[in-house]
């Protein structure tokens, strides 16, 4: 799927749970920090357009619904319990095609802004 054919982010609320930097903790990270995020894609919610996780590797966990995880033109649901890796050759984008709000814990890597 191109990227025209990708909705752009609609319905995604996202909340800061918690960062650590990473300089002071591990020789070699400075300017890097551990984040954990909750992020909730509403019901026909989408966190779009398709993105990747070079220099930035994390993993998700799914508390509440379904999320459909869109990669190399398959799509994935994940229910609550579950998750996936992002790592640098993830290349994708989520939407919620349930009638809940899905809820996940996205923990990654990211350069400190």
């Amino acid at each position: 799927m191109s990227n025209e054919e990708v909705p752009e982010t609609k319905g995604v609320s996202v909340q800061l749970l918690a960062t650590v930097d990473l300089g002071p903790e591990i020789e070699g990270m400075e300017g890097r920090q551990l984040r954990m995020r909750m992020v909730t894609i509403e019901p026909g919610g989408v966190f779009g357009p398709m993105h990747d996780h070079k220099d930035r590797p994390g993993t998700v966990y799914i508390l509440q619904g379904t999320i459909t995880d869109h990669r190399d033109g398959v799509a994935t649901e994940y229910g609550p319990g579950v998750g996936w890796p992002e790592d640098r050759n993830t290349i994708h984008w989520l939407e919620n095609k349930g009638t809940i709000p899905a809820v996940e814990i996205s923990v990654d890597i990211v350069k400190q802004q």
